[in-house]
């Protein structure tokens, strides 16, 4: 009997530069894998295979050309060499984490669809990219057998704009890594002393890009110094794309001194930068799930997040929930947080709780079940 076969695009799986889409693949991939020793799965990268990423003996790694990083060349990759690649493999399904589809192919996809961001801001992306998924989106989306995405927000949102029948949408929660972890006041206060001068701070984790709206928590956090706040800012994150607001923004900050750019670290540094922080401040425009307010939960780290698109439910009733445009109400969240001790434990407590909801064994064993209705899929 033939053993199912099941092909997987982990063009996102770079070693050392996992962002959301990344981290879901790795953290629900090396799970699969181990769960299911029964299925081959053969991994299409875009680069040479990272040993790191071939997570078991019934994993392949082929490494397909070209490159897929420009928008000229996701077209080339997905409809020739991996429409190519799946049929000689002779795989019964393909998964496709960033939600894109091979067009030339008529293996069974499965598509994860995080969000659609890019039809509801587009104007925060680059031209070209933003044109590149309005037009292509929708079709991936009509192309799939079926679709997971991480949010019941997500999959109202992908009904709503693509007329996807709600039956053919899964939700797979993303999930937190038990590397996230409270810490003790003396582990605290040494985190600190490696990454603030030994003082408080708030922080930011996650890619640098408009639609994470850092102008307005720059200016907000300008306001909070201005207004007699003691801590520090740390942003943690790659830069993605920038319309240049967020430089021009920090040259006109008085309290620039007391912003902390650290750039992209490992995800060991960044738990652990996380965990010594007085809040996560997490106000995007839009967001899909949101990865780093579970994580902030899990580390015992009061939220300011955002009370648009899927954060709600994703945060419950454990965050301080903001307007992401109010400059005003950031600040005052960040004032609230500093001055209200009570109000900053109840906060910890509420986020414990709520983190032990999301669970990436969970987030696996779903992915799992999507995988089987799309191979039912007639």
């Amino acid at each position: 009997m033939k053993k199912l076969r099941i092909a997987v695009n982990t063009r996102l799986l770079v070693p050392n530069k996992l962002e959301g889409i990344g981290r879901f693949s790795l953290e629900t991939l090396k799970r699969l894998v181990l769960m299911h020793p029964e299925v081959d799965f053969v991994f299409y990268f875009d680069r040479p295979v990272p040993e790191e990423f071939i997570f078991a003996e019934n994993v392949i790694g082929k490494r397909l050309f070209p490159p897929a990083r420009r928008t000229f060349l996701f077209d080339w990759w997905f409809n020739r060499s991996v429409a190519k690649q799946l049929k000689k493999d002779q795989v019964d399904l393909f998964l496709s984490p960033d939600g894109f589809a091979s067009m030339r192919s008529d293996v069974k996809q499965l598509l994860v669809i995080h969000d659609l961001n890019f039809e509801h801001f587009p104007e925060l992306l680059p031209p070209k990219i933003a044109r590149y998924y309005q037009d292509r989106f929708p079709k991936f989306a009509r192309k799939a057998t079926r679709i997971a995405t991480v949010s019941n927000f997500s999959k109202a949102d992908i009904h709503r704009c693509y007329n996807i029948d709600l039956d053919q949408i899964d939700v797979v929660y993303n999930g937190v890594d038990n590397i996230f972890s409270p810490k003790s006041p003396e582990e605290i206060e040494a985190i600190r002393a490696e990454y603030a001068m030994g003082e408080a701070y708030f922080i930011y984790v996650g890619s640098i890009n408009p639609r994470k709206n850092i102008v307005r928590l720059l200016q907000a956090f300008e306001a909070y110094k201005v207004q007699g706040g003691s801590a520090k800012m740390i942003l943690v994150g790659a830069t993605m794309w920038s319309s240049g607001e967020e430089a021009q923004t920090l040259s006109q900050m008085t309290f620039a001194k007391d912003l902390i750019q650290l750039g992209r670290m490992s995800h060991e540094d960044m738990s652990r930068c996380l965990s010594g922080a007085l809040a996560m401040t997490f106000v995007p425009l839009f967001e899909g799930f949101g990865i780093p307010a579970i994580e902030s939960f899990a580390s015992g780290v009061p939220l300011i997040c955002a009370n648009n698109s899927s954060l709600p439910e994703v945060v419950g009733d454990a965050a301080l929930l903001v307007d992401a445009e109010n400059v005003e109400q950031i600040t005052a969240a960040m004032i609230r947080i500093e001055k209200e001790a009570d109000f900053r434990s109840e906060l910890i407590e509420k986020g414990l709780q709520r983190a032990l909801r999301f669970s990436w064994d969970e987030s696996a064993k779903d992915l799992w079940k999507s995988i089987e209705k799309t191979m039912n899929h007639a």
